[in-house]
């Protein structure tokens, strides 16, 4: 007779562990704790800061609130105002007697500067902080924009010939309506030079990629110094035209270096790149590229085409330096190779990791501070520099996130809660194509 199975010992039950284990469970904890103490600090602040500060604080926490709630229609309207103070900048002078660290910061040379370069770091912000690729050959794409508008201008022919006439100098070449399109010409340029050095590159990662695309701008830089014939080399480019807008009797013409113009010419190209950006990020491009900075792996696995998606990225970054490079050819009148070294895309980089990775005002406000400050700081003739680089190091010691962090670079250094590292998913349906 077979034995009975329900004779001997009763199995003791299998204990299953909870999800997440012992180390989620202890950060949990840990995260539940950092909350509790941050509350009781906000309690503490708020019974002894005085009445009128308490109500400040309210009703500032109730507006925002307000804005939030109503912001298809209140975001725009403050872009709109921020828009308009930042085109009167230029006037600050004349209108109110500044001091003189106040007027070098509010010069129309340092204000093209710096929405010049704040250009730049929205279109590297694009690259770096969106889809998570270190690109320090940036420089390359502003190089190739600069050298199209010489060539496409005929600077670059005006400038040989004077160098190699002997008695006769050719008529300097002046800006036509049709050169308008060089615009468009640099750009798709640059964004043809993108796809070439991403096609090939965009595999590797991480350190691998920044030495492949530090290599790239050294080689555009070197090619641009030797090739004689076409960039006249280390002699440089002169007498590149100044665009103007002739209608009839209506006549628009930028002048020199210091001209109000090219600020609002550059203001109106950030404003453009603020929206095509934005329109970006909330899109299925945008969680595409945010999928990628986070988990290449699990991106492809998901069905995201991750070569094509980082081939966006660069292009995109690609195009907006080479608008940029345009307009500073135009601006300056002269350019030679040495203006596009690497210590340069440095700069951009620091201006994307200073203001904010992902966010697009903490790449504008970057770009303020890496161009303004030295010139705010001139005063201090030899010592302004390392005041500046001491300002730099505070910034990053006391807001590694950055001055304006996006939400979710915010929530992956402070250990964001579920609900936070999925924000994307939640926005999903708000601008999505």
């Amino acid at each position: 007779m077979a034995p009975d199975r329900n004779d001997g010992p009763a199995t003791p039950p299998i204990r299953r562990r909870p999800p997440g284990g012992l180390r989620s469970r202890e950060r949990r904890r840990r995260r539940e704790r950092v909350r509790t103490a941050e509350a009781r600090i906000r309690r503490w602040i708020g019974q002894i800061l005085p009445e009128p500060r308490r109500r400040l604080a309210d009703r500032a926490g109730r507006s925002r609130t307000w804005i939030e709630e109503r912001r298809r229609w209140s975001y725009p309207a403050l872009g709109l105002a921020l828009i308009a103070v930042a085109s009167l900048l230029p006037f600050l002078q004349q209108w109110f007697a500044l001091p003189a660290w106040l007027q070098r910061g509010t010069s129309s040379t340092a204000l093209a500067q710096w929405a010049l370069f704040a250009l730049f770091a929205l279109g590297l912000n694009v690259v770096v902080g969106l889809a998570g690729l270190l690109d320090l050959g940036y420089v390359a794409f502003w190089a190739i924009g600069s050298y199209t508008a010489a060539l496409m201008s005929g600077a670059v022919g005006y400038s040989r010939a004077i160098e190699t006439a002997g008695g006769s100098i050719p008529p300097e070449p002046m800006w036509k309506m049709w050169m308008w399109l060089i615009f468009f010409v640099a750009l798709a340029v640059a964004i043809l030079a993108g796809i070439l050095l991403g096609s090939p590159t965009l595999r590797l990662r991480g350190d691998y990629l920044a030495i492949v695309t530090l290599g790239f701008g050294e080689i555009i830089r070197l090619t641009a110094n030797n090739l004689d014939s076409i960039t006249l080399g280390p002699q440089g480019i002169v007498s590149i035209p100044h665009p103007a807008i002739t209608i009839g009797r209506f006549s628009v013409k930028w002048g020199t270096l210091t001209d109000n113009k090219y600020y609002w010419l550059l203001l109106g190209l950030v404003t453009v790149w603020v929206v095509a950006i934005r329109l970006l990020d909330n899109s299925r491009i945008g969680r595409a590229w945010v999928a990628i900075r986070e988990d290449e792996v699990a991106a492809a696995a998901m069905g995201v085409p991750v070569v094509r998606m980082k081939l966006a990225a660069f292009s995109i970054g690609a195009c907006t330096a080479g608008v940029g490079g345009v307009v500073f050819a135009q601006q300056t009148n002269f350019m030679n190779p040495d203006t596009f070294t690497i210590i340069q895309s440095v700069l951009i980089v620091c201006m994307v990791v200073i203001g904010g990775m992902g966010s697009v005002a903490g790449a504008i406000l970057g770009a303020a501070l890496i161009t303004l400050l030295p010139e705010i700081f001139r005063g201090l003739q030899d010592y302004r520099f390392f005041v500046f680089g001491l300002a730099l190091v505070g910034i990053m010691v006391f807001r590694p996130q950055g001055l304006i962090p996006s939400r979710r670079r915010k929530a992956e250094l402070r250990g964001g809660t579920v609900n936070e590292q999925l924000y994307d998913a939640a926005r999903a349906g708000e601008g999505g194509v």
